[in-house]
């Protein structure tokens, strides 16, 4: 497969008088090919929103090398940004306009033909509150427009922050089949979420970020699979002499209440079989396998506040928010 996105060692400080620069994305890569479903994951402040308006040239970068379907970014952006569809942040709109004159305004300034409005207000359940006004929208229908917003031009590339922001259920599974059958027409998606059960349920590649950096990347069950401890969950009658049965055959076993969670074996069938043996019946066997938040939260720390790492100034090139632009190919002043 080809890369629709590549980032390598992307770096992006801001500088501000009170604190002097600080490092929001440090050394950061990413790499996203045709066809995927792809989530990338971190917490609040983690660098994802930078790292998305530094590759669609909303942010300067300080070095490193972007290229969006096959284009370097941002030097040559506007080449392929009529197949790129984004929404980064909470996008506004004016409230006395209606959602359809929103969007066809938008198709017109896009150079897109006005007939794609209502194609794009049906994808994404609007077309009956397509004639209200926006500031009677709920957030959910907000984002909802956001997106059609973001379909107007028939994409390759579909970039989406947040797009389940203020959904209901029913809209969070609606907005999950919509990516699944893009992605089945041959659109590649990018998705930033904190909705980590949904993102395990549609993303078939992820890429974690933590303090400005990767810390994971691949396909969802083979970053999952490398956490995995290999326990198993098992309630039995006595699960302190089952325990004890277990140890001495060299697995690892802790009593927690009525149950026991026991690592080192390579099937269940062991466990089962050697309590068996015993007259120890087995009421419960269950694998403990990881989920994406488990995993999420070892990696990242989550729920610990991050306060971007402040540097020297000597040590940086003079890039950043109002200096010079970047060459993004040398990493050095253009």
């Amino acid at each position: 497969m080809s890369a629709v996105i590549e980032i390598e060692g992307l770096r992006k400080t801001f500088h501000s008088l009170r604190n002097g620069r600080r490092v929001a994305v440090d050394g950061f890569d990413l790499l996203v090919e045709t066809g995927q479903i792809h989530g990338f994951l971190g917490p609040n402040g983690s660098g994802k929103t930078t790292t998305l308006r530094a590759l669609l040239g909303l942010v300067r970068a300080d070095s490193g090398r972007m290229a969006v379907l096959g284009e370097p970014s941002p030097q040559l952006l506007p080449r392929v940004a009529g197949r790129v569809g984004a929404i980064v942040e909470s996008p506004q709109f004016f409230g006395n306009f209606t959602g359809h004159r929103t969007l066809r305004l938008l198709a017109r300034a896009g150079g897109v033909p006005t007939s794609r409005v209502d194609e794009v207000l049906e994808l994404v359940g609007l077309h009956d509150r397509g004639d209200e006004r926006v500031k009677a929208y709920s957030l959910g229908m907000k984002q909802r427009l956001a997106v059609a917003s973001a379909l107007l031009k028939d994409p390759q590339l579909l970039i989406l922050d947040e797009p389940a922001n203020g959904l209901d259920p029913a809209g969070i599974r609606e907005m999950r089949d919509l990516m699944r059958s893009l992605a089945a027409a041959g659109v590649t998606v990018l998705v930033s979420s904190h909705i980590l059960a949904e993102i395990q349920l549609i993303c078939d590649h992820v890429t974690i970020i933590s303090r400005g950096r990767r810390v994971a990347a691949g396909r969802v069950d083979e970053v999952l699979a490398g956490h995995d401890r290999h326990e198993f969950l098992v309630r039995v009658a006595e699960p302190e002499r089952a325990a004890e049965l277990l140890r001495a055959a060299e697995l690892t076993a802790t009593v927690d209440g009525g149950t026991l969670v026991v690592g080192g074996a390579t099937d269940a069938t062991v466990i089962s079989k050697l309590l068996g043996e015993q007259g120890l019946w087995v009421g419960e066997l269950t694998p403990l396998r990881p989920d994406l938040e488990s995993v999420f939260l070892e990696l990242t720390g989550a729920g610990q506040p991050w306060v971007p790492r402040q540097v020297d100034d000597s040590a940086l090139p003079p890039g950043g928010q109002g200096d010079a632009v970047i060459d993004l190919e040398r990493g050095v002043d253009a």
